[in-house]
């Protein structure tokens, strides 16, 4: 691939879920920023939304990792003992109001497309029009930590249960797909699963690795950072860890795919 080709091309970016290490999506758009690429479509769930969602804004990389930051996860009065999950993900819509200058999808920059799982009907739906903050909070809603998003009387949670890696709106509209996948696998022994919500993340993991295992052959480049297996998914001490190995793991990889 040569850079020149790029120019004119629509590019895609597809971003897959990964919690915290969906900071490595923030690391590779620092490095596509840096060479002049600039993707004018972006696809992606749970973390890869709220990331394709702030890029598509036109956040900075400064103000993307300021987001994620400044964002409590697991905050305790967020608590709720009324809704099917341990934390309101209705509590968070304050700072998407902080950090977001667009309110609907046709606002944005580029287009963006978010997959969120329709609980009721059990099938992936993939937004691209109308109210933004919902399906972006449905998108992130990994249960059984936060609790469903209710949509037009639907029912809807983390895209990643069906859909992890979302390249699908993307093929056929981009001349070139570049994806990151950061729902990183590892082994893990026994003595690491000692709780309810150890072996809750560690049987989600699973699940979102099995459902995009056969996609990520697709993308013209991917970018899968090595070492994200380390981090843990709602760990916020991570968060500049994770951008860190994104962004060394793409300068490496688009060195090679642009000479």
């Amino acid at each position: 691939m040569k850079s020149e080709t790029l120019i004119d091309a629509t590019i895609g970016l597809v971003l897959s879920g990964g919690g915290v290490k969906g900071m490595a999506h923030i690391g590779l758009l620092k490095a596509l920023e840096q060479r002049g690429v600039n993707p004018s479509q972006i696809s992606g769930v749970s973390a890869g939304a709220l990331v394709g969602g702030l890029y598509a804004d036109g956040a900075s990389i400064e103000e993307m990792l300021l987001f994620f930051k400044e964002t409590p996860l697991l905050k305790y009065n967020f608590v709720t003992l009324n809704k099917p999950g341990l934390f309101d993900t209705d509590k968070y819509l304050p700072f998407f109001d902080d950090f977001f200058k667009a309110r609907r999808f046709e606002q944005l920059g580029k287009r963006l497309v978010v997959v969120a799982t329709n609980l009721l009907k059990g099938e992936p739906v993939y937004f691209e029009k109308g109210e933004l903050f919902g399906p972006l909070l449905a998108s992130a809603a990994l249960p059984p930590v936060f609790s469903p998003v209710s949509i037009d009387g639907q029912l809807f949670a983390d895209g990643g249960i069906m859909n992890n890696f979302p390249v699908e709106p993307l093929t056929g509209a981009s001349d070139v797909i570049i994806g990151c996948y950061a729902t990183s696998m590892r082994e893990v022994v026994k003595g690491q699963i000692k709780s309810a919500l150890q072996i809750s993340q560690r049987a989600n993991l699973l699940m979102l690795h099995a459902n995009a295992m056969d996609k990520l052959y697709i993308p013209d480049l991917l970018i899968v950072p090595e070492e994200l297996g380390k981090i843990g998914v709602l760990d916020k001490k991570g968060i500049d860890k994770a951008f860190v190995l994104g962004y060394d793991h793409a300068n490496r990889r688009l060195d090679e795919w642009l000479q």
